[in-house]
């Protein structure tokens, strides 16, 4: 045809090497025929021909009359259409949606572009790397963090053109996930389906959370005790009596506002008896809590020496804990102040000798210590829910804390917090240095020379 006629550039299109999503098949050309007019020219076999006409459905009817291997081998080669289009059914809840992307699919022009190992991948007209990486896997999908085409690096919602060459960067972390913005971009159905996925579970697993503060801060609002009428126990029989299908469905009911906490506390209540139950078991949980807080603000731990009954507390300009080197120095009307031997402050106090006194740890002391920490760290999203939990797993009571970003991302969070054992805070420093993105986690103290006392 080719040799006869002059082909119009850009026009010629083999189908039958990269068949349409629908399965058709054929070569398409356009030739300059007479007259000068153009002519668009279709060649395909007569069972391209049967398939193009009457569907694939007519198509494998055809095939099911002719018994032979090569027709097994060839319908074999065809189910993987089929089971993507299962897929899709499943992975999308709307049936409208489902058939207006089906029809997309099917009617649409596609672009076909190359792996790094040579695969070629059809994809939407209009695609992006980002739709390459959902055709890929949805797990390289979901971590897409950038992309090379033909060896240079693109933006995520550059289009794709036939015969690019897609290698997709993927983050190793485990926080990684997909983006809104995503979803004003990509193509096909397959990539805003998953993304729209990972944000609904997403969705679930905060309403879960929320629920759970919800209950927590609606049996505290009552004085009712959280450990003993919170079990799984009393948590599943209140489901199954709002038809919930477990404590988790609950919990994401009260996150999303379906049900209110102050509800769901009420038949807790009830389910122990009423109040006068919930008031006995609350007696029994919070006893000893109270004794062991009362502690901090009698005891501090230190005494001075050759002085038996003299008001003491803790410095909070360095937060000494037992194991530091410390002094006393006597206040006008607060009695004596412990510091570090190395805090900044000591400095100026040492100016006024009469008023420095000797003071040392006591033994066995069951008081709460206040401890300062810094953590350094790559600003990511859920870093901070990510150390409150390392910390809160440490049994520490956080009393105060705060973040600050710098331009080169780099976040700087300082805690301060109550700790019965300072003899495991390198534990802590340990544990919260292993958060993704975190470089460095150290306790403040207030020295002089704090950058050179980082606890490791």
């Amino acid at each position: 045809l080719h040799a006869r006629w002059n082909p119009v550039p850009g026009r010629f299109k083999d189908y039958i090497a990269m068949p349409k999503f629908n399965l058709y098949q054929s070569l398409h050309t356009t030739v300059i025929g007479p007259g000068g007019k153009p002519v668009e020219i279709q060649i395909r076999s007569h069972e391209m021909h049967r398939r193009a006409e009457y569907g694939v459905a007519a198509h494998w009817k055809y095939k099911e009359s002719a018994k032979s291997a090569a027709a097994g081998r060839e319908e074999a080669a065809e189910m993987p259409w089929l089971r993507q289009l299962v897929d899709w059914q499943r992975e999308t809840a709307d049936p409208g949606e489902f058939l207006d992307s089906l029809r997309f699919e099917i009617a649409g022009a596609e672009v076909y572009v190359f792996t790094p190992k040579g695969e070629v991948v059809a994809l939407p007209a209009g695609s992006t790397p980002v739709d390459f990486a959902y055709a890929v896997h949805t797990e390289v999908g979901h971590r897409t963090m950038g992309a090379r085409v033909n060896g240079r690096l693109i933006p995520l919602d550059s289009t794709l053109e036939n015969g690019d060459v897609v290698e997709v960067l993927t983050s190793k972390s485990e926080t990684a996930g997909p983006s809104h913005d995503w979803l004003t971009f990509v193509r096909s159905p397959r990539a805003r389906n998953k993304i729209r996925q990972w944000f609904s579970k997403e969705r679930r697993e905060e309403a879960l959370e929320q629920g759970k503060d919800a209950i927590a801060k609606a049996m505290r609002k009552q004085n009712l005790p959280l450990q003993r009428m919170a079990s799984h126990e009393s948590l599943l029989a209140v489901a199954t009596e709002l038809r919930y299908a477990d404590v988790s469905a609950l919990y994401a009911a009260i996150g999303e506002g379906q049900i209110s906490a102050a509800s769901v506390v009420a038949k807790l209540v009830q389910s122990l008896g009423g109040e006068s139950g919930a008031e006995e078991d609350l007696a029994e949980t919070t006893r000893p809590g109270r004794d062991s807080r009362r502690v901090r603000t009698g005891d501090p731990g230190v005494i001075v020496k050759g002085v038996d009954d003299i008001w003491v507390k803790l410095a909070k300009c360095c937060t000494p804990v037992p194991g530091d080197e410390i002094v006393g120095f006597i206040t006008r009307s607060q009695g004596v102040s412990v510091h570090r031997s190395d805090c900044s402050n000591v400095e100026g106090l040492r100016a006024q000798p009469e008023r420095m006194v000797e003071v040392e740890w006591t033994q066995g002391s069951a008081t709460l210590f206040l401890v300062q920490i810094q953590v350094e760290a790559l600003d990511r999203s859920r870093l901070l829910s990510d150390v409150t939990r390392v910390l809160s797993d440490h049994h520490v009571n956080i009393l105060s804390g705060s973040v600050s970003t710098s331009n080169d991302r780099v976040a700087i969070s300082r805690f301060v917090f109550e700790m019965a054992e300072p003899s495991h805070l390198q534990q802590l420093l340990a544990a919260v240095r292993k958060i993704d993105g975190v470089f460095d986690a150290y306790r403040i103290t207030g020295s002089r020379t704090d950058a050179a006392s980082r606890v490791n």
